[in-house]
This record gives structure tokens, sequence and C-alpha cells, in this order.
């Protein structure tokens, strides 16, 4: 058996957050430890939770998302970290890229690479929405290749 993988998801609205949680728990063996409204809370709760991986809205208040992915970064260089935004231009992505996100998801394509993004985080690999990969094409395809045998995946529920 596969042990539990750790999320903490960091967004200042409740309903998306919420619907973050349910889409995630969905699937065996991953649980999500805690949630953030804002950058500043994300930083405090990633540093007492040690979540393996951080799903990071870049749009919040007190800290947007790429400084906080920056401080996690710095502080938790073992979690890995995805952004989860309506944000698609390269220069955010790139300053994203840059903070240390290994994972770039865009909200409208939620249903479809939540799940490969998180997959590909738990194989320590890239993602990106192919939407934005123009922005560094090669991540996106490295990443959909190693995420399809993920060790993040537990056993099925029953």
């Amino acid at each position: 058996m596969v042990g539990v993988m750790s999320i903490l998801i960091a967004d200042d609205d409740a309903r998306l957050r919420q619907g973050l949680r349910n889409l995630l728990e969905d699937h065996p063996g991953w649980h999500v430890v805690g949630e953030a409204v804002n950058g500043r809370e994300a930083l405090e709760k990633a540093v007492q939770l040690l979540p393996e991986i951080v799903i990071l809205d870049i749009s919040m208040p007190e800290l947007d998302g790429i400084g906080a992915a920056r401080l996690i970064h710095q502080a938790l260089p073992q979690a890995e970290l995805l952004v989860f935004t309506q944000h698609d231009t390269p220069d955010i992505v790139a300053s994203a890229l840059d903070a240390g996100v290994r994972g770039y998801v865009l909200k409208s394509q939620a249903s479809r690479d939540l799940v490969p993004a998180v997959e590909a985080a738990c194989q320590h690999a890239s993602f990106l929405s192919p939407e934005i990969s123009a922005v560094r094409p090669s991540a996106s395809v490295e990443a959909r290749n190693e995420a399809s045998a993920s060790p993040c995946v537990g056993p099925s529920k029953e």
C-alpha cells in the first residue's frame, strides 16, 4: 500500500477550496491536511503542517502566490509547489517557475489538469497546462509522460 500524500490548498475563495478538497480527496491516498486564505497563512501552515504538496492561487491577499511559493520553497525545499490560477501570461508563468513552482494549472482546466499535475508533483516532475506550455514546452510533455505511473496512487476505494 502506498502512503498518504499530504496536500495544503491556498486560495482566498472558500468555495473553490472546498471543490479542490473534494476533487483531491476523492483520489485514493491523497489527503488535504490544511487550507489557507492568503499567502501569509499558506506559509505559516506549510511550515506547521509540512505538506508534501502545496497548491497556491496567485491572486491572494497579504502575500500573493508567487511570493508565498518563493518563501515556502526556501523554508521547505522538499515540498512540491503547484500554482492553480487564472493567470496565463508568460511573465507570470516564468515568475512562478523561478519561485520554485513545479506545476502550473489554469483554473479553467481544473477538471482535466489538476489530478495529472498532482501526480506529476508526486514524482518530482513538472506539469504545465497545455495552454501555457508555450513558455516551456518540454516541461509539459515530460511531466505527462512521467506522471503515467505515479507512486502517489493509493489503493482503490471500495
